[in-house]
């Protein structure tokens, strides 16, 4: 097993005039984050996990992003992308399952031109959540 540790936290507001609002803590369920905007939509999309080398591989190539912009509701500082699907993940209070791996995003673009290519393999996975509970910013991360 592999652990690390919860970074940072969002939710996505669905205002699109709003900035993603960064959380100590968020709560999730079987549907997902409650509060964010894809909250109940697709239970094997409904939460995005990012880790530190995503933004490192951007930052690596002279792009500017902030923590938060790739759209990951739970930001962590270990590698979870070679996880295979139904692999386990505890965070916090919770068990996920990985569901998918991040598609391309078009809006990855209007940050710039290379990110989507860049972050091809790299932007995320799709993690299903098992049993609810509640995760805070420091909160373990165990790969398993």
């Amino acid at each position: 097993m592999t652990q690390g540790k919860v970074l940072a936290l969002y939710i996505s507001t669905g205002d699109p005039k709003l900035p993603r609002e960064e959380k100590e803590t968020i709560h999730v369920d079987e549907n997902g984050v409650l509060g964010d905007k894809f909250y109940a939509k697709d239970p094997n999309r409904s939460v995005l996990l990012t880790f530190t080398g995503s933004y490192n591989l951007a930052q690596n190539e002279g792009i500017d992003l902030a923590v938060g912009k790739l759209g990951e509701n739970i930001y962590i500082d270990i590698n979870p992308y070679e996880l295979p699907c139904d692999a386990k993940i505890k965070i916090g209070e919770v068990v996920f399952e990985v569901s998918q791996h991040c598609t391309l995003c078009k809006g990855l673009s209007s940050i710039d031109a290379k990110l989507p290519k860049l972050l091809k393999n790299d932007r995320g996975i799709f993690i299903r959540p098992l049993t609810k509970g509640s995760i805070k910013v420091g909160d373990k991360v165990v790969l398993q």
